[in-house]
């Protein structure tokens, strides 16, 4: 897969955006619980093997789905998302019918836009969210790669903007990699389609307050971010108690408006179905003090949430004040796990270098005879030791760089705890490693050796960069050569600084500037 080029945002004047600014927006609530209660057969679906696939209902009974999101617009709710949130070809594969996910995809955005259109009036305009699920497969699991899983977002993205969709909404995010995958799918798909939305971007935080892998939701904020995420948020997983502390978290340091959308409590097994207890009342309450306490600007309702649900939440939500926000972001970097700032309370930030088979002769050999446990092994002792984040270099004459990277971000992925500095001069290598990192990466190193011209060295590591939402090493080197005056050290440092801020969109607090200057006691 090509690297994807610098991404654009929505304009300040976008329409939903705008109406965010303004005041809470509303979601609907539930498809599939909804759609159960149309009690649909197997016919409904065309056939046994198909029963299930809500996202077929699209092209078997386009009537059921217009009728879900009638009974949320009737009570007054802003968005309705589309029916299409396993409508991708890697999930539809299980049915034997992946080669329909295109035209899902497009047909699920055509009825939701025709009906929300029906409903917006010049003063309370309706909006359409296309929903973007996770799918069944993890790259971060390596049960799928990253760019299979990219491309397959990408066909469902594109086919979303093709019908009309107001925002794209990545929804239900239990693996951050498998999020990166989906985001920059919808970068591809605003490029191909010539229109650029909002992208929401909603994680799922388990009963733990962490998502699926272990993951803080610290580490959602410094992850997502940097991809252009306009809006971001929670949902599914619990109801509205457990989402008090992620929501205030995300609250206090998340520059951009947030979203909820819980479920209507947790669920339990009656009669062998799924029964969530929170009561409409209950899931208002809730919602209308997110907005009143956190500032929280779309809110809205998933599993086991029903239209009397949304009925009360449309009420109190409009009779209180959203909170103003200030929130304050620290400057970070990530893992899957957590996150690490830049600065350091106690400490300078320490890199742990040892992983590095130009540095240590140790990795070097077990490296070269494939013995990833003794290199995952180093890399764990330097965090026991203090390191906050581990340089990992595999480039040495004869290795194969991309096939060492992969085989040993496989394992890093899930097994280091603290981020990766992905230390390498070739673009290829640093794409492997990126595809496996769902955390928040540093590309070591960038430099105008070459120039800053397309297809140059500079070009594709920041173009990496900006991809993955990765911090980037800049030395200071020019097409002079190695800078070796302050004033020339200055000038290389501010030239790439320029560069990597204005044409691929890097936040300036993610270049960590090497000047290459070394103690005189090193000769």
């Amino acid at each position: 897969m090509s690297t994807l080029p610098p991404f654009k945002r929505p304009s300040a004047t976008d329409p939903y955006l705008a109406a965010l600014a303004q005041r809470a927006l509303i979601f609907d609530g539930a498809t599939g619980t909804n759609l159960q209660l149309q009690n649909l057969t197997a016919a409904d679906f065309g056939s046994d093997d198909l029963e299930g696939c809500n996202e077929l209902l699209v092209l078997t009974r386009p009537d059921a789905i217009e009728q879900l999101h009638r009974s949320f617009l009737d009570v007054g709710v802003d968005v309705i998302e589309t029916n299409s949130f396993g409508s991708f070809s890697l999930v539809l594969a299980e049915y034997g019918i992946s080669e329909k996910a295109h035209e899902l995809a497009l047909t699920s955005a055509q009825i939701a836009r025709r009906v929300a259109d029906e409903y917006s009036t010049a003063t309370s305009p309706k909006f359409v969210a296309g929903s973007i699920g996770p799918g069944t497969k993890f790259p971060t699991l390596g049960q799928i790669s990253y760019d299979e899983l990219s491309a397959s977002y990408e066909e469902l993205a594109y086919g979303l903007l093709e019908g009309g969709v107001d925002l794209l909404l990545v929804e239900t995010m239990f693996d951050l990699l498998s999020g990166k995958a989906a985001i920059n799918a919808c970068h591809r798909a605003m490029a191909r389609h010539g229109r650029i939305v909002p992208i929401q971007a909603q994680v799922t935080i388990e009963l733990t307050g962490r998502m699926l892998p272990g993951t803080e939701i610290g580490s959602a904020i410094t992850s997502l971010l940097p991809l252009g995420v306009d809006v971001l948020g929670l949902n599914c997983a619990t109801g509205p108690v457990e989402m008090h502390e992620p929501l205030r978290q995300l609250s206090d340091t998340a520059p951009v408006p947030l979203a909820c959308l819980p479920n209507a409590g947790l669920p339990s097994v009656v009669d062998g179905k799924m029964h969530y207890d929170l009561t409409p009342d209950g899931l208002a309450e809730h919602l209308a003090r997110f907005v009143a306490d956190y500032g929280v600007a779309a809110v809205g309702g998933c599993c086991g949430t029903t239209p009397e649900h949304l009925a009360r939440v449309v009420e109190e939500v409009g009779k209180v004040t959203r909170a103003e926000r200030n929130p304050v972001f620290e400057p970070s970097v990530s893992s899957i796990y957590s996150s690490t700032p830049y600065q350091q309370d106690r400490s300078v930030l320490i890199v742990g270098e040892r992983t590095n088979a130009n540095g240590s002769k140790k990795f070097r050999e077990a490296m070269l005879e494939g013995d990833w446990d003794t290199c995952v092994g180093m890399a764990r002792d330097q965090v026991k030791e203090g390191a906050h984040i581990l340089d990992v270099c595999v480039d040495y004459t004869g290795a194969d760089g991309i096939a060492d990277m992969d085989a040993l971000m496989s394992r890093l992925a899930t097994q280091a705890s603290v981020p990766i500095m992905v230390d390498t001069t070739e673009i290829a290598t640093a794409r492997a490693a990126l595809t496996w990192l769902g955390g928040k990466a540093i590309l070591n190193s960038v430099n105008l050796e070459e120039g800053d011209g397309p297809g140059t060295r500079l070009d594709g590591f920041l173009s990496l960069a900006a991809e993955f939402g990765s911090a980037v090493v800049a030395t200071c080197i020019d097409e002079v050569g190695q800078a070796r005056t302050a004033e020339w050290k200055v000038r290389a440092a501010t030239n790439i600084t320029n560069l990597a801020v204005e044409k691929y969109g890097i936040d300036p607090r993610d270049i960590l500037i090497d000047p290459l200057a070394l103690p005189l006691s090193t000769g």
